[in-house]
């Protein structure tokens, strides 16, 4: 793990940061690997992976983020990257891997209220996508605007938008 990381701060080559990307993602299946992966700092090198010009790097990073968002010290962490997300979310093609990868971390990072605030300005983007989304992205938002509406304090937020 420590060499992947390693490697994913030393290359520039995309595929090779791709495949880095996925095997870490891979890894992170396993609690005790996202300690490791915690511990040795990957997840900021891999959350540096979301400012890539590539869309399957920027996907794969997501992806990983995604998986390692599991554990609650990890979600800690990875909250400083919510807003960049969320940029992503609104910038990415409409139905894009990268949008629906960007979403997957936003439903994970949303199930309890800690970071809701942060996605607050999404709202209307979010509700954008659940009308002119395909399927699976609307699928993707409702679980994200599902979440955020459990949290009184984000009624307002949620009703003011222009639909």
């Amino acid at each position: 793990l420590q060499k992947l990381i390693h490697l994913l701060q030393a290359t520039g080559d995309p595929l090779i940061q791709e495949q880095a990307l996925i095997t870490l993602s891979n890894s992170a299946a396993f609690s005790v690997n996202q300690d490791i992966i915690r511990n040795l700092d990957g997840l900021s090198v891999i959350g540096g992976m979301l400012s890539s010009c590539v869309p399957k790097v920027k996907e794969k990073a997501l992806n990983a983020l995604n998986n390692l968002s599991m554990n609650i010290k990890n979600q800690e962490e990875i909250q400083v990257f919510i807003t960049q997300v969320c940029r992503t979310v609104e910038s990415a093609p409409l139905n894009s891997d990268v949008q629906l990868a960007g979403l997957r971390l936003l439903t994970n990072t949303s199930v309890t209220s800690d970071y809701h605030q942060k996605m607050i300005n999404s709202i209307p983007c979010f509700l954008h996508l659940l009308s002119e989304g395909t399927e699976r992205t609307q699928i993707q938002v409702l679980k994200v605007l599902v979440n955020l509406s459990a949290n009184p304090a984000m009624t307002r937020h949620l009703l003011r938008p222009q639909v």
